[in-house]
Protein backbone atom coordinates (compact mmCIF):
# COMPACT_ATOMS: atom_id res chain seq x y z
CA UNK A 1 0.00 0.00 0.00
CA UNK A 2 1.31 3.54 -0.70
CA UNK A 3 1.32 6.77 1.40
CA UNK A 4 1.44 10.06 -0.22
CA UNK A 5 3.15 12.47 2.82
CA UNK A 6 2.22 15.64 0.70
CA UNK A 7 3.32 18.31 3.34
CA UNK A 8 6.34 15.80 4.32
CA UNK A 9 6.82 13.51 7.59
CA UNK A 10 8.90 13.42 10.15
CA UNK A 11 11.31 10.78 9.71
CA UNK A 12 10.54 8.82 12.41
CA UNK A 13 7.12 8.68 11.13
CA UNK A 14 8.40 7.70 7.74
CA UNK A 15 10.55 4.77 9.46
CA UNK A 16 7.49 3.22 11.13
CA UNK A 17 5.32 3.20 8.07
CA UNK A 18 8.17 1.76 6.08
CA UNK A 19 8.82 -0.98 8.85
CA UNK A 20 5.00 -2.00 8.82
CA UNK A 21 4.76 -3.02 4.84
CA UNK A 22 4.32 0.31 3.57
CA UNK A 23 5.81 2.47 1.02
CA UNK A 24 6.13 5.88 2.12
CA UNK A 25 6.38 8.75 -1.37
CA UNK A 26 7.40 12.21 -0.04
CA UNK A 27 7.82 14.22 -3.00
CA UNK A 28 4.90 17.09 -2.79
CA UNK A 29 2.42 16.97 -5.27
CA UNK A 30 0.94 20.34 -6.41
CA UNK A 31 -2.52 21.31 -5.59
CA UNK A 32 -3.56 21.23 -8.71
CA UNK A 33 -1.87 18.36 -10.03
CA UNK A 34 -4.16 16.00 -6.70
CA UNK A 35 -6.49 15.44 -9.16
CA UNK A 36 -4.71 13.60 -11.17
CA UNK A 37 -2.01 11.77 -9.01
CA UNK A 38 -3.82 11.27 -5.57
CA UNK A 39 -5.45 8.60 -6.95
CA UNK A 40 -2.30 6.17 -6.86
CA UNK A 41 -2.35 6.24 -3.44
CA UNK A 42 -3.89 4.39 -0.73
CA UNK A 43 -3.55 7.02 1.74
CA UNK A 44 -2.93 10.94 2.14
CA UNK A 45 -1.15 12.94 5.19
CA UNK A 46 -1.35 16.72 5.33
CA UNK A 47 -0.58 19.73 7.27
CA UNK A 48 -2.59 23.25 6.51
CA UNK A 49 -1.26 23.62 2.90
CA UNK A 50 -2.52 20.74 0.89
CA UNK A 51 -6.45 20.96 0.47
CA UNK A 52 -8.85 18.19 0.06
CA UNK A 53 -11.90 19.31 -0.65
CA UNK A 54 -15.11 17.72 -1.90
CA UNK A 55 -14.15 17.29 -5.69
CA UNK A 56 -10.72 16.28 -5.14
CA UNK A 57 -12.33 13.25 -2.94
CA UNK A 58 -14.68 12.04 -4.94
CA UNK A 59 -11.86 12.41 -7.99
CA UNK A 60 -9.51 10.03 -5.92
CA UNK A 61 -12.09 6.84 -4.59
CA UNK A 62 -9.05 4.89 -4.12
CA UNK A 63 -7.92 6.84 -0.93
CA UNK A 64 -8.66 4.85 2.34
CA UNK A 65 -7.49 7.24 4.65
CA UNK A 66 -6.91 11.23 5.13
CA UNK A 67 -3.82 11.91 7.86
CA UNK A 68 -3.45 15.54 8.82
CA UNK A 69 -0.10 16.42 10.49
CA UNK A 70 -1.46 18.50 13.47
CA UNK A 71 -4.74 20.02 14.90
CA UNK A 72 -7.13 22.17 12.58
CA UNK A 73 -8.53 20.09 9.92
CA UNK A 74 -10.41 23.23 8.31
CA UNK A 75 -8.23 22.57 5.22
CA UNK A 76 -10.10 19.10 5.02
CA UNK A 77 -13.99 18.36 4.11
CA UNK A 78 -13.77 16.17 7.47
CA UNK A 79 -17.06 15.60 7.60
CA UNK A 80 -17.58 14.66 3.23
CA UNK A 81 -14.63 12.56 3.41
CA UNK A 82 -16.78 10.45 6.65
CA UNK A 83 -19.80 9.83 4.19
CA UNK A 84 -17.66 8.67 1.85
CA UNK A 85 -15.98 6.14 4.01
CA UNK A 86 -12.71 7.53 4.11
CA UNK A 87 -10.77 7.68 7.30
CA UNK A 88 -9.77 11.22 8.76
CA UNK A 89 -7.43 11.08 11.90
CA UNK A 90 -5.22 13.90 13.37
CA UNK A 91 -2.71 14.76 15.75
CA UNK A 92 -4.44 16.84 18.33
CA UNK A 93 -2.05 16.57 21.50
CA UNK A 94 1.29 16.45 19.73
CA UNK A 95 1.93 19.66 18.86
CA UNK A 96 0.24 21.91 22.16
CA UNK A 97 3.28 22.47 24.27
CA UNK A 98 5.15 23.91 21.21
CA UNK A 99 2.23 26.15 20.44
CA UNK A 100 2.02 27.06 23.93
CA UNK A 101 5.96 28.12 24.13
CA UNK A 102 5.29 30.09 20.61
CA UNK A 103 2.35 31.71 22.91
CA UNK A 104 4.73 33.24 25.01
CA UNK A 105 7.80 33.84 23.01
CA UNK A 106 4.99 36.64 21.66
CA UNK A 107 3.70 37.54 25.01
CA UNK A 108 7.28 37.90 26.43
CA UNK A 109 8.72 39.52 23.11
CA UNK A 110 5.64 42.53 24.06
CA UNK A 111 6.03 43.31 27.54
CA UNK A 112 9.50 43.77 26.63
CA UNK A 113 9.16 45.55 23.48
CA UNK A 114 11.51 43.27 21.62
CA UNK A 115 9.66 42.79 18.54
CA UNK A 116 10.72 46.79 17.78
CA UNK A 117 13.69 46.71 19.30
CA UNK A 118 15.27 43.85 17.16
CA UNK A 119 13.46 46.24 13.99
CA UNK A 120 15.42 49.07 15.55
CA UNK A 121 19.11 47.94 16.96
CA UNK A 122 20.82 46.97 13.73
CA UNK A 123 19.88 50.68 12.55
CA UNK A 124 19.80 53.22 15.20
CA UNK A 125 21.80 51.43 17.88
CA UNK A 126 25.01 52.92 17.54
CA UNK A 127 23.62 56.22 16.99
CA UNK A 128 20.63 56.23 19.39
CA UNK A 129 21.24 53.98 22.03
CA UNK A 130 20.21 56.18 24.62
CA UNK A 131 16.74 56.85 22.66
CA UNK A 132 16.05 53.82 22.20
CA UNK A 133 16.81 52.55 26.32
CA UNK A 134 14.40 55.53 26.90
CA UNK A 135 11.92 54.07 24.28
CA UNK A 136 11.95 50.85 25.99
CA UNK A 137 11.94 52.00 29.59
CA UNK A 138 8.55 51.25 30.33
CA UNK A 139 8.08 47.24 29.97
CA UNK A 140 5.98 44.94 31.86
CA UNK A 141 5.71 41.62 34.10
CA UNK A 142 3.86 38.89 33.36
CA UNK A 143 4.34 38.06 37.14
CA UNK A 144 0.67 38.72 38.76
CA UNK A 145 -1.52 39.52 35.35
CA UNK A 146 -4.20 37.71 34.27
CA UNK A 147 -4.34 35.58 31.31
CA UNK A 148 -7.52 35.10 29.43
CA UNK A 149 -7.05 31.54 27.52
CA UNK A 150 -10.19 31.39 24.78
CA UNK A 151 -10.55 27.97 23.73
CA UNK A 152 -9.60 25.75 26.34
CA UNK A 153 -8.84 22.64 24.56
CA UNK A 154 -5.27 20.80 24.74
CA UNK A 155 -3.43 24.05 23.70
CA UNK A 156 -5.06 26.42 25.36
CA UNK A 157 -4.71 24.38 28.59
CA UNK A 158 -0.80 24.26 28.12
CA UNK A 159 -0.97 27.57 27.65
CA UNK A 160 -3.09 28.29 30.68
CA UNK A 161 0.06 25.90 32.74
CA UNK A 162 2.66 27.91 31.44
CA UNK A 163 1.34 31.20 32.57
CA UNK A 164 0.55 29.64 35.82
CA UNK A 165 4.34 28.93 36.38
CA UNK A 166 5.40 31.92 36.06
CA UNK A 167 2.66 32.92 38.21
CA UNK A 168 -0.01 34.53 36.14
CA UNK A 169 -3.55 34.42 37.10
CA UNK A 170 -6.19 32.37 34.56
CA UNK A 171 -9.49 32.84 33.19
CA UNK A 172 -10.91 30.73 30.47
CA UNK A 173 -13.75 30.51 28.18
CA UNK A 174 -14.87 27.46 26.56
CA UNK A 175 -17.93 25.94 25.36
CA UNK A 176 -18.15 23.00 27.51
CA UNK A 177 -17.91 22.96 31.01
CA UNK A 178 -14.27 22.80 32.06
CA UNK A 179 -12.03 22.45 35.13
CA UNK A 180 -11.20 24.60 38.34
CA UNK A 181 -8.05 23.49 38.67
CA UNK A 182 -4.94 22.25 36.29
CA UNK A 183 -1.89 20.08 37.70
CA UNK A 184 1.68 21.54 36.72
CA UNK A 185 4.26 18.88 36.61
CA UNK A 186 7.19 20.91 38.32
CA UNK A 187 11.22 19.46 37.99
CA UNK A 188 11.94 16.56 40.66
CA UNK A 189 8.41 15.23 40.09
CA UNK A 190 6.78 17.56 41.77
CA UNK A 191 3.11 18.07 41.06
CA UNK A 192 0.84 20.85 42.32
CA UNK A 193 -2.96 21.76 41.34
CA UNK A 194 -3.32 25.38 40.85
CA UNK A 195 -6.74 27.00 40.29
CA UNK A 196 -7.84 28.38 37.13
CA UNK A 197 -11.64 30.10 36.21
CA UNK A 198 -13.67 29.57 33.75
CA UNK A 199 -16.10 32.87 32.41
CA UNK A 200 -18.23 33.85 29.78
CA UNK A 201 -16.44 35.59 27.37
CA UNK A 202 -17.70 39.16 28.69
CA UNK A 203 -16.51 38.52 31.31
CA UNK A 204 -12.81 36.98 30.07
CA UNK A 205 -12.58 40.44 27.78
CA UNK A 206 -12.65 42.69 30.19
CA UNK A 207 -10.64 41.32 32.81
CA UNK A 208 -7.74 40.37 31.07
CA UNK A 209 -4.46 41.88 30.58
CA UNK A 210 -3.41 39.32 28.21
CA UNK A 211 -5.63 37.26 25.86
CA UNK A 212 -4.07 33.88 23.86
CA UNK A 213 -6.65 32.66 21.77
CA UNK A 214 -7.70 28.89 20.64
CA UNK A 215 -9.92 28.35 18.66
CA UNK A 216 -10.82 27.58 15.18
CA UNK A 217 -12.47 30.15 12.65
CA UNK A 218 -16.27 29.54 12.20
CA UNK A 219 -18.68 32.25 10.47
CA UNK A 220 -16.69 35.31 12.13
CA UNK A 221 -13.70 36.88 14.39
CA UNK A 222 -14.50 35.85 18.02
CA UNK A 223 -12.65 39.74 18.88
CA UNK A 224 -14.37 42.03 16.41
CA UNK A 225 -15.46 45.87 16.41
CA UNK A 226 -18.11 45.16 19.38
CA UNK A 227 -15.57 42.87 21.45
CA UNK A 228 -12.82 45.22 20.60
CA UNK A 229 -15.00 47.74 22.78
CA UNK A 230 -14.88 45.37 25.63
CA UNK A 231 -11.19 44.62 26.07
CA UNK A 232 -8.78 46.71 29.07
CA UNK A 233 -6.89 49.57 27.61
CA UNK A 234 -3.71 48.41 27.12
CA UNK A 235 -4.16 44.61 26.78
CA UNK A 236 -1.60 42.24 24.81
CA UNK A 237 -3.63 39.72 22.65
CA UNK A 238 -1.89 36.79 20.56
CA UNK A 239 -3.66 34.34 18.12
CA UNK A 240 -1.51 31.54 17.44
CA UNK A 241 -5.14 29.13 16.19
CA UNK A 242 -6.19 30.23 12.73
CA UNK A 243 -6.00 33.97 10.89
CA UNK A 244 -9.42 35.69 10.92
CA UNK A 245 -10.52 34.55 14.42
CA UNK A 246 -9.35 38.06 15.54
CA UNK A 247 -10.55 41.26 12.77
CA UNK A 248 -7.49 42.71 11.54
CA UNK A 249 -8.83 45.82 10.30
CA UNK A 250 -10.12 46.34 13.65
CA UNK A 251 -6.85 45.13 15.51
CA UNK A 252 -4.79 47.93 13.39
CA UNK A 253 -7.34 50.60 14.59
CA UNK A 254 -7.47 49.10 18.02
CA UNK A 255 -2.99 49.20 17.84
CA UNK A 256 -3.48 52.58 16.61
CA UNK A 257 -5.86 54.13 18.98
CA UNK A 258 -3.45 52.37 22.45
CA UNK A 259 -6.63 50.22 22.76
CA UNK A 260 -4.65 46.71 21.81
CA UNK A 261 -0.82 47.73 23.74
CA UNK A 262 0.60 45.11 20.96
CA UNK A 263 -0.36 42.07 19.49
CA UNK A 264 1.32 38.47 18.54
CA UNK A 265 0.24 36.63 15.15
CA UNK A 266 1.54 33.84 14.33
CA UNK A 267 -1.93 33.16 11.88
CA UNK A 268 -3.44 35.44 9.13
CA UNK A 269 -6.84 36.41 7.19
CA UNK A 270 -4.77 36.13 3.81
CA UNK A 271 -1.82 33.10 4.38
CA UNK A 272 0.53 33.34 2.37
CA UNK A 273 0.11 36.81 1.47
CA UNK A 274 -0.55 38.80 4.76
CA UNK A 275 -1.35 42.46 4.89
CA UNK A 276 0.96 44.51 3.82
CA UNK A 277 -0.13 46.81 7.52
CA UNK A 278 0.09 44.22 9.20
CA UNK A 279 3.49 43.19 8.52
CA UNK A 280 4.80 46.98 8.80
CA UNK A 281 3.17 47.94 12.07
CA UNK A 282 5.59 48.77 15.15
CA UNK A 283 3.23 46.98 17.36
CA UNK A 284 2.94 43.48 15.68
CA UNK A 285 5.60 40.30 16.70
CA UNK A 286 4.74 38.52 13.76
CA UNK A 287 5.74 34.83 12.68
CA UNK A 288 5.02 32.98 9.68
CA UNK A 289 2.51 29.93 10.65
CA UNK A 290 5.04 28.08 13.19
CA UNK A 291 3.31 27.07 16.17
CA UNK A 292 3.73 23.55 15.71
CA UNK A 293 7.54 23.46 13.99
CA UNK A 294 9.96 22.77 16.21
CA UNK A 295 11.77 18.83 15.81
CA UNK A 296 10.20 17.45 19.14
CA UNK A 297 6.75 18.31 18.02
CA UNK A 298 7.33 17.27 14.21
CA UNK A 299 8.77 13.95 15.74
CA UNK A 300 5.57 13.26 18.06
CA UNK A 301 3.45 14.71 15.34
CA UNK A 302 4.93 12.15 12.51
CA UNK A 303 5.13 8.83 15.28
CA UNK A 304 1.49 9.52 16.31
CA UNK A 305 -0.20 9.50 12.53
CA UNK A 306 2.01 6.43 11.47
CA UNK A 307 0.16 4.84 14.06
CA UNK A 308 -2.70 6.42 13.13
CA UNK A 309 -1.99 5.21 9.85
CA UNK A 310 -0.75 1.80 10.50
CA UNK A 311 -4.37 1.12 12.51
CA UNK A 312 -6.33 2.58 10.14
CA UNK A 313 -5.00 0.91 6.62
CA UNK A 314 -4.93 -2.55 8.63
CA UNK A 315 -8.63 -2.47 9.43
Amino acid sequence: MKILANDGIDPIGKKILEDAGFTVDTVHIPQDELVNKLNAYDAVTVRSATKLRQPLIDACPNIKVIGRGGVGMDNIDVDYARSKGVIVVNTPAASSHSVAELVFAHLLNGVRFLYDANRKMPVEGAVNFGGLKKAYAAGTELMGKKLGVVGFGRIGRETAKMALGIGMDVLYYDLFEGPTSLQLDLSGGLKVDVPVRQVELPELFRESDFISLHVPFLDKPVIGKEEFALLKDGVGLVNASRGGVIDELELLKALDSGKVAFAGLDVFEDEPTPRTALLIHPKLSLTPHIGAATNEAQERIGEELAQLLIASLKK
